[in-house]
């Protein structure tokens, strides 16, 4: 039931069988329909997920209703409103399913337990915090360097499982573009080859 997210977790620290057992205890297993919701802003966000199966999205939604979406997530991959999970807080985000999914939750006192009594749980969360930060600073120097075309490319080489799965407009709302902009982005794209 756990075996991504302990073939994810032993690529970062190597664990024992009996560490395995103990992390065990404190998982919970969760499934999300097409579209049904993880988290929804306002709510504070109570677990942080690590997506088994399917994809998701973490998102917050304008005055005028317009959807700007912060991450994907896809196997082997985590996502929660951060903040709201450390702070206890209301969530900033939405996050919902893309496709039926299968999560692995661990909420912060179940958290808190593995890190008292598997240490080494504490450089895997490290490596994930780091690892998320460096793509978001990596993102943001990107929406405020590069041009729309140069943002679409990198898109499609980093995340290419990505851009197979998700609609177009919910790529152009991760790029902070319009639908119609990446259209035309796409056709210049597809002529220019």
């Amino acid at each position: 039931m756990y075996e991504r997210f302990f073939q994810k977790l032993n690529e970062s620290v190597a664990l024992t069988g009996a560490e395995q057992e103990i992390i065990t205890r404190y998982l919970q297993h969760k499934k999300l329909r097409k579209k049904q919701y993880l988290l929804q802003a306002g709510d504070v966000c109570k677990a942080i997920a690590f997506v088994e199966n399917g994809a998701l999205r973490e998102y917050s939604v304008d005055e005028n209703g317009n959807e700007h979406i912060l991450q994907f997530a896809l196997e082997g991959w985590l996502i929660s409103d951060l903040y709201s999970f450390m702070t206890a807080e209301p969530a900033t985000y939405n996050i919902d399913a893309l496709e039926d999914c299968e999560l692995v939750l661990l909420t912060k006192s179940a958290q808190d337990e593995i890190l008292k009594q598997v240490p080494k749980f504490e450089t895997y969360t490290t490596m994930q915090i780091t690892g998320a930060y460096l793509a978001m600073q990596k993102r943001v120097n990107a929406m405020i360097s590069l041009s729309p075309e140069h943002r679409y490319q990198n898109f499609i080489n980093l995340y290419p499982n990505i851009a197979r799965r998700v609609p177009q407009h919910m790529i152009a709302s991760y790029l902070g573009l319009s639908p119609e902009t990446l259209s035309r982005i796409r056709k210049r794209l597809a002529t220019a080859h």
